[in-house]
């Protein structure tokens, strides 16, 4: 039997342990619901203290110290760097269901086929292949209509793979950006320009996401494709060749120029059959708004990148000489 000095002490702990488990438990499912949303960053070697005062800050947790306990006894998730959405008050378990995300960072200028390698490496091969087949019977219902590939129809930025995602969720979820980010542009499924239906104009600005390359270039090389487009001259792009050999940069051999392809601009005149990568709000807006200008030409003439455009051909050669003699 407990003397009553005893006593009083194991039901004062009893009382205090009791409201550690209320505390405990009201960190990880927190009441009065979820608030506004917040985006999260989390950097390559960020520890889960690091992270759980970061939510803490923006108030998505209330405790840190709450959910290094929980992770402690429940188990951490695996966090890739990248940016996670979440909600202010979040549960625990919501928390570490975004966290536990796959991060897929789909960079403008990478072809469908590399987007599906990246989420084979972390998804898996049978993830990847799932992918490609949804991207294949979605060109059906696209409004660009797409001639047969999804190619250049899907949005760049970040994605999280949440688990239990369907392959199918994730394409969706990349065709709803591209059209956010094409809407936003300029460009929908109606847009006309300069002889060009919508689909056309995508399929400029994927050749001029890979020839112009560096944003502040890109205005002047939409401007060359039209250029060349309205003249009927053969648009002579190293960029669909490698295209169709599964290629990003390099060497355009003589065989691979002599090679009968629907994406040899120099034995096909017109566009390619469709785009060639991704794109960027930079090339969109170039081929929207092209500035005015004779252009007919253009080349890189340093290891800076500088580029070079010209209107005559005595013009371009003189560009490529100086591209030569500074080794490129």
């Amino acid at each position: 039997m407990l003397t009553r000095p005893l006593g009083r002490i194991v039901a004062v702990a009893l009382a205090l342990l009791f409201a550690v488990v209320v505390w405990f438990c009201l960190q990880v499912v927190p009441l009065g619901g979820s608030g506004r949303l917040e985006v999260v960053v989390v950097h390559q070697g960020d520890s889960i203290a690091t992270i759980a005062a970061r939510m803490h800050a923006k108030g998505i947790i209330a405790s840190p110290l709450a959910f290094r306990i929980d992770a402690l006894i429940f188990g951490a998730p695996t966090i890739q760097p990248g940016s996670y959405p979440m909600r202010q008050g979040s549960s625990f378990a919501a928390v570490k269901s975004i966290l536990a995300s796959a991060v897929l960072h789909v960079e403008p200028g990478l072809t469908l086929r590399e987007v599906a390698g990246t989420i084979a490496d972390d998804e898996g091969s049978a993830y990847a292949t799932a992918f490609l087949k949804a991207a294949s019977k979605a060109v059906v219902t696209n409004p660009y209509r797409p001639n047969g590939s999804l190619e250049g129809l899907i949005g760049s930025g970040q994605y999280l793979i949440a688990p239990g995602e369907s392959a199918s969720q994730l394409l969706d979820a990349m065709t709803t950006s591209f059209n956010q980010q094409a809407a936003s542009a300029g460009l929908t499924p109606s847009t006309t320009l300069n002889g060009l239906d919508a689909y056309q104009l995508l399929i400029a600005a994927s050749i001029d996401e890979k020839e112009g390359y560096y944003p502040r270039y890109m205005p002047d090389v939409a401007r060359v494709i039209y250029n060349r487009l309205a003249q009927g001259i053969f648009l002579r792009m190293d960029s669909t060749v490698l295209y169709y050999f599964q290629q990003d940069g390099g060497t355009v051999t003589p065989t691979m120029l002599e090679a009968v392809t629907p994406y040899n601009t120099y034995r096909n005149g017109g566009l390619t059959p469709t785009p060639i990568c991704t794109v960027s709000k930079y090339s969109l807006d170039a081929v929207l708004h092209p500035p005015p200008g004779p252009w007919l030409y253009f080349t890189v003439v340093n290891r800076d990148g500088e580029t070079r455009f010209s209107a005559t051909f005595q013009e371009q050669l003189k560009n490529e000489q100086l591209a030569a003699e500074n080794g490129i």
